[in-house]
């Protein structure tokens, strides 16, 4: 008798968990899902010792996804470009299955294309300012970021139609540094632009916002950029989110 009841309680048991492990499943996949694509940014690049095999936990992503109760798929990846974010997302299925599913989108990508500027002009210049000027911008039109911006845009908004929230450019060095100035002088004009381009984005497609990074960071760059970096600290990765946060909330 006490055998037969002792089986039915380990039977009730089994089943009860099995629907509740159900439930919790269910319920996980009810949340709405958050998709970050770019480069190290989101990734969080050198936050920790050995994160840069995978994204890092406390990335601007994570803080978003933990705060507004999302699941979140880190795709950035270090290094990349407008061109390279592009081409994947034109061609690698991981990336297109992620965008299809996505409730929301980030996107921090084209810091390289211009750091990449920054580079060659300063080694076509030799030192002149003027020159300096003239061949970043001219590396900047080479570079075809807002072309590649505006192509991206149009690609994920092929696959869903998820609002998109896309981060201006920040000015990585810090006040000691003299590119400081460098920035200061050139990203309020890139950012301009990026504002005009999300209007016409937005009047296109629907649901994009400027995430305004430069003036979150200002300049804060002794708390916000790892020191000898140009990547967020743990700090600069809270105020990209807090960022974020402000700007998914328009669409809710």
């Amino acid at each position: 008798m006490m055998r037969g009841i002792f089986k039915t309680f380990i039977l009730m048991l089994i089943v009860s968990l099995f629907f509740a492990t159900d439930a919790f499943a269910k319920s996980d996949q009810a949340k709405n899902s958050l998709v970050a694509l770019g480069d190290s940014i989101p990734f969080g690049y050198n936050l920790g010792e050995n994160n840069n095999a995978a994204p890092y936990r406390e990335a601007y992503p994570y803080i978003v996804g933990k705060e507004a109760d999302m699941r979140v798929r880190n795709l950035g990846v270090p290094g990349w470009r407008t061109d390279q974010l592009l081409v994947a997302l034109e061609t690698d299925q991981k990336f297109r299955q992620a965008v299809r599913h996505a409730d929301y989108i980030t996107l921090s990508i084209g810091n390289n294309d211009l750091l990449q500027a920054l580079t060659v002009a300063q080694r076509l210049s030799g030192g002149d300012s003027g020159l300096f000027l003239y061949y970043l911008n001219d590396e900047i039109e080479k570079s075809n970021i807002f072309y590649n911006l505006e192509e991206i845009v149009g690609e994920v908004r092929s696959l869903t139609s998820a609002p998109i929230v896309f981060y201006n450019i920040y000015n990585p060095f810090q006040t000691s540094d003299p590119l400081h100035s460098v920035g200061g002088l050139v990203l309020p004009g890139i950012n301009q632009m990026l504002d005009v381009q999300a209007i016409y984005l937005n009047r296109e497609y629907g649901d994009v916002v400027v995430v305004d990074a430069f003036t979150a960071f200002g300049n804060n760059q002794a708390e916000y950029v790892i020191a000898g970096d140009i990547h967020p600290t743990l700090a600069g990765q809270r105020v990209l989110a807090e960022a974020g946060l402000q700007a998914i909330s328009l669409f809710k």
